[in-house]
């Protein structure tokens, strides 16, 4: 056969505008990600942190934990902590103003390669506050990305079909892991709670929690339709292929609406963008598009979802798909799979894992989310006092504010995603019973000595700044105020609830935690 013919049918030139928003959403990722190790990393596992990264790195070994901060001539420092995410923030900004994908087919491999090792050395050391699937979501993306190639060559269809296994793992991973994990998943009952028990919710999760019953009943069953069968539609002829995509990224929307997850929905809307073509996108949306695709005339002269493109670059330049390019793709490709076998026996396991690696470079990831629903609230409450006499029933007793997390019965909650607070995150998980771990009672000893470095996870300071003479922790159960409650409020000239909370338990009595 004719080796033309051959890298003809290894091209996907419809694929490129899924190409760019690929590479530049996930170099966006890639800037939050580190813009938020820049800001909460050297508070929450600094030189002097809650879990300090030097104390972790000496006790762990580099198959274990392996990171550039393991280099004799690089340890960890706090100052090089930051120095690694300026260059990862560097890098990312280069991706998304479309920098390395001007040069050779292969210079965006490196470019995202680095931005790679240099948030795997941040996350592999980040202990209990880097445990999230996300964080494994966005370094096995962006591993995978840079292999998509500049504008010099046409997107490959390898590469493509490959994504969209990717989001099998991720979407059919995480249908599984509910379906498996918790009974209300299938009495499709999951929906009633989760909008008020979600870790982080937004402002719009209350109004979603409120709806009919019937409402949540049609959630939790599209949530199964989507995530059990949509992905393998991705694998058929377009349009179909197509429409599935479209599915996955308006669910994952909903989610964004309703919630704050980091950038786990967005990463998976990145990855859904595999499955659509140019020509979908000029059928649907129209055009013209900035330089992605079609070559010397508007996407929106496709004729249809399904017609075939000349491969072109950007800009309109014809784009080349050579030989020794095929083969690189098609290596990573066989290599990636190999990498992805026990991921594969995963999905069809009876004893499926979550959000779990197979090997010590976090490739071929397991995914998921959620296997089990929580159905009622608990929030724990920080509160200190300048009185060194008060006790648990006297005393102006003031509550410390996160910046994300319920507290303040009265106050809306934010939006915050896709960046991450982490710290926010944590709390929910000690409000189900995570408090025992150490972090927790190094958080109180740095709030009862007025350490300024937690302060900046904190929302504002109930005492400017000074140390609080006693500190002590209660927990509430919170649910949402519904409408009734709202304006009965408003009706008696009182501030009106975004949350009623009751049941409250001591669980840390008053204490003196000021250092000396």
């Amino acid at each position: 056969m004719d080796v033309s013919a051959v890298l003809s049918l290894l091209t996907a030139e419809d694929y490129t505008i899924a190409r760019e928003v690929l590479q530049r959403g996930f170099a966006a990722l890639f800037f939050i990600a580190f813009l938020s190790a820049w800001n909460q990393f050297p508070a929450l596992l600094g030189e002097h942190g809650l879990t300090p990264a030097p104390r972790f790195i000496k006790l762990t070994t580099a198959a274990q934990a392996p990171t550039l901060f393991r280099w004799k001539h690089f340890s960890y420092t706090d100052r090089r902590l930051r120095i690694v995410s300026a260059i990862g923030m560097i890098l990312a900004a280069s991706v998304m103003l479309g920098l390395p994908q001007t040069g050779p087919a292969w210079t965006t491999i490196p470019v995202f390669g680095l931005m790679w090792w240099l948030y795997f050395s941040i996350s592999s050391i980040g202990q209990r506050f880097y445990g999230f699937g996300w964080e494994s979501l966005l370094l096995e993306s962006g591993f995978l990305v840079g292999f998509l190639g500049s504008h010099e060559v046409a997107p490959s269809l390898l590469m493509i079909v490959f994504l969209r296994w990717f989001v099998v793992r991720v979407e059919f991973g995480a249908g599984m892991i509910k379906m498996r994990g918790d009974s209300s998943w299938r009495d499709l009952t999951a929906m009633d709670y989760h909008h008020q028990t979600q870790p982080m919710p937004n402002p719009f999760s209350r109004r979603a929690h409120l709806t009919p019953a019937w409402w949540h009943r049609g959630e939790t069953l599209g949530s199964h339709v989507v995530q059990l069968i949509a992905p393998w539609l991705l694998f058929l002829p377009q349009p179909i292929a197509s429409f599935a995509a479209l599915t996955i990224i308006i669910t994952q929307l909903a989610l964004v609406i309703t919630g704050n997850y980091a950038w786990l929905n967005w990463a998976t809307i990145l990855l859904a963008f595999a499955g659509i073509s140019d020509s979908f996108l000029a059928w649907i949306l129209g055009g013209p598009w900035p330089g992605w695709g079609l070559s010397g005339s508007s996407l929106a002269e496709v004729a249809g979802p399904s017609g075939a493109t000349d491969a072109t670059g950007a800009g309109g330049a014809p784009a080349d798909f050579p030989l020794w390019w095929a083969i690189l793709v098609a290596a990573f490709v066989v290599w990636q799979c190999v990498l992805n076998v026990p991921a594969l026996r995963n999905l069809f396991s009876s004893r499926q894992l979550m959000n779990a690696s197979f090997n010590r470079w976090g490739l071929g990831n397991a995914y998921g989310a959620f296997g089990s629903m929580t159905e009622s609230r608990d929030e724990i409450i920080i509160e200190g006092t300048l009185d060194p006499d008060a006790s648990m029933t006297s005393g102006d007793w003031r509550p410390y504010v996160f910046k994300g997390k319920p507290g303040d019965v009265h106050r809306r909650s934010p939006i915050v995603a896709p960046y991450h607070l982490r710290l926010d995150w944590l709390m929910w998980f000690a409000a189900l019973g995570d408090y025992r771990q150490s972090w927790f009672y190094r958080l109180l000893e740095r709030i009862g000595s007025g350490d300024p470095q937690i302060r900046t996870l904190l929302g504002p300071d109930p005492f400017d700044g000074q140390a609080p003479a006693r500190v002590r922790v209660r927990v509430f159960t919170y649910r949402y105020a519904t409408s009734a409650e709202r304006r009965a409020a408003a009706a008696a000239g009182q501030p009106r609830p975004w949350w009623v909370r009751s049941n409250p338990r001591t669980m840390v009595e008053p204490t003196d935690l000021r250092e000396g």
